[in-house]
Parts: structure tokens; sequence; C-alpha cells
């Protein structure tokens, strides 16, 4: 019998899953089922998954993203360019070498050099170009005010005379430092004196726009949670989980196998299932076999609408005659749960982050437990 214990970073309830809904095994070679398997896991909120190939299945996702673009421009983008002193924002592409926010923008064909320009004039929304690219789902949106020749984009800064031009370059987060040396050089020649002295980073702007997250990006962010859990408890089960035969990375490939069929992404790269215990990870998703005893843990994340997950699974593979895990394994599992619910307890908005890490520790320090370096 294989009984797993489950646990991810957040998500408040737990249930059993009844194994008798397992079906066969999609491996390349037939398995047998085990008799039993009971799951308890931590879950969240169970939300819409999409189907595999559901008709239509790429429009939808495609409007929804449309519909978070909206609203992340129309209402996240004028607080936090006002926020940072920012005039104008100018997000700098060419074909082969896509800013970090292409997808985010709309994404789009771009054959030479591109620019998204973002300009503060006053009022309650921010002017939107693109200059230099198009695109049937950049354009059909119809998020943008015009679209334009690359050529223009020295007469549009121009008339519009911003004082601060913040551009994606970042010295502390990889994903605002979008901007070449290469572009960095054309950006600057292109302009021209003074408008290129006025270049700043776009660094808090580019987190803060990245970070407030509309109605539709949280509920977008649930229904990925809901899809990376399903996955890896069904990955920790006799459905997928033959001890003695299965391996770490057949696992690991029947993951990637669900994505592919869902048209998914990966936060990393192969899923991470390992055999761990006392001693640390003996294995990471290799041709190790799954035997009875083992300590698995997965960590992983499906990229959905525009968000990542990230997700950890622990079970154990119960020994011959075995009914539970071990107490040790139970303890530990009952004293995540409870700093769980001490860190559920202790966070809360309008909190700076360093504030919401030092409060949460002290938190779980004061329940008796001791803080991990």
């Amino acid at each position: 019998m294989l009984r797993l214990a489950g646990h991810r970073r957040q998500g408040y309830a737990s249930r059993a899953l009844d194994p008798r809904r397992a079906a066969q095994p999609p491996m390349p070679t037939p398995r047998p089922l085990l008799p039993h398997t009971t799951l308890l896991a931590a879950l969240t909120l169970s939300l819409f998954v999409p189907a595999p190939a559901s008709p239509q299945e790429a429009r939808r996702r495609y409007e929804r993203r449309c519909q978070i673009r909206h609203e992340k421009l129309d209402r996240i983008l004028p607080e936090v360019m006002r926020e940072n002193g920012v005039d104008m924002w100018i997000i700098v592409m060419r074909e082969g070498l896509l800013d970090p926010l292409w997808q985010d923008l709309g994404g789009g064909y771009v054959g030479g050099w591109a620019y998204w320009v973002f300009a503060d004039r006053g009022g309650s929304r921010i002017e939107r170009v693109v200059l230099g690219a198009g695109g049937y789902s950049l354009e059909r949106c119809a998020v943008y005010d015009q679209f334009g020749a690359a050529s223009e984009l020295k007469r549009f800064v121009t008339e519009r005379n911003p004082s601060r031009i913040a551009v994606n370059m970042s010295t502390d987060i990889g994903l605002a430092d979008g901007l070449s040396h290469t572009s960095y050089q054309h950006l600057t020649t292109t302009l021209g004196q003074p408008l290129a002295a006025r270049l700043v980073s776009a660094e808090r702007l580019f987190s803060d726009f990245r970070s407030r997250h509309t109605t539709t990006e949280i509920a977008a962010m649930g229904e990925a949670g809901e899809i990376a859990r399903e996955l890896a408890e069904r990955a920790f089960s006799n459905e997928i989980i033959t001890p003695g035969i299965t391996t770490l990375e057949d696992v690991a490939w029947w993951m990637w196998d669900q994505l592919l069929q869902r048209g998914l992404a990966s936060s990393f790269d192969m899923p991470s299932v390992y055999v761990t215990g006392p001693d640390g990870i003996e294995a990471t998703s290799t041709d190790r076999v799954i035997r009875r005893g083992d300590l698995l843990m997965i960590d992983w994340g499906v990229g959905f609408l525009g968000q990542w997950t990230d997700m950890k699974r622990i079970a154990y593979v119960l020994r011959e005659g075995e009914a539970e895990p071990p107490a040790s394994y139970r303890r530990a599992f009952d004293n995540g749960v409870r700093i769980r619910e001490i860190m559920r307890r202790t966070i809360r908005p309008g909190r700076t982050a360093q504030r919401a890490v030092d409060e949460t520790h002290a938190a779980i320090e004061a329940g008796g437990f001791k803080r991990m370096t």
C-alpha cells in the first residue's frame, strides 16, 4: 500500500482521495495498480481547470490575457508611474531580443527595432503606443492608442518632452534588466541629447507594475495553483507509481507530458522529484527506482495565463505491513500544518516585505519552532 502525505506552501484544507478512481498509468509500459492509495494533502480552493483539448481554448486564454492587459494598463500603470516619478516608460525590443515583458504587453511581431512607449500626460489614463511592432494578437486586443514606425520614436518623445524616462535596466532584478548594452546605445543615439540624459532605471516601476495584481490575475493564479496541485498529487499516487518499478524520472516525464497536453509552461526545467530523508537529498529526477520506505518530494510549478506557481508535495511509500507513516513523519506533517496556521494568522496587507518576513519569523519562533537560516 502506498500512503502519501502532501504539503504545499499555501492552502488550508485536507482530504483523502479515493484510490479506486485512479486510471491505468499513462507510462510507456503498463503497470499494475496497488490495491490502496491514501493521499493526505493541504489543498487550495478548487477552481476551473482547462481541458487539454477544449474547443476554442486558445481563444479563451487569449481573451483572458487581453482582459488582464487592459486592467493592468488602466488601473495599475498610472499609479506606479506617478509613485515612482516617471513621465515616460520606453521598452526597447528587436528581432530575436524580446524584453521579459513582451508577452505581458501583448506579444506581436518584432521585425527590427521596436518600442513600447507609455507617456503620462495627466488625467486618469496613460498614453500607450507601439512603434515598430504589430500583428493580430497585439493589435486585436485594442489596448494601445496607436501603432507606428520605429523611426517615429524621437519625434514622439520630443513632442511630449518627459523629464524622467524609465528604461528596463536593473542591478537587482533580472526580470527588469531587459535592455541590452547594444540596445541602450541604440536608444541614446536615437533620442539624442538632452533626452538621452533623462534615462533612469525602471527597476522599481517594473517591480511595482508586475507585483500589483488585478482580480483577474488573482483568479488566474488560483487556477494555476489548482492545476499544479492536481498534477502533483496524481504524480504521487499509484496511478503513476508502482514501488520497485517506477523511477523518479518516470514521474518527472509524466508531469512534463501533462504540461504539454494542457498547453502549459513550466516554472522550472525538469520537475524536481526527490528521494530525501534525514541525510538530505539522495537523488533528483534520475533513474533511481522508487522503493517502499522512501520519502519522496516534488518541487515544481506551472505557467498559466502569465501566472507562475512554485509548489512542493511530500509523500511516504509505506513498507510492507505498515498501515501509516512512521510517527516521526506524522509529527513533522502536523508541525508543518501548525506553522502554516501561524503564518496565515500573521501575514497582513499593508506591510513592507521585510516587516512581513520579520513578523512571520518572530511568530514562528514564539510558537516553539526554530528559524532555519
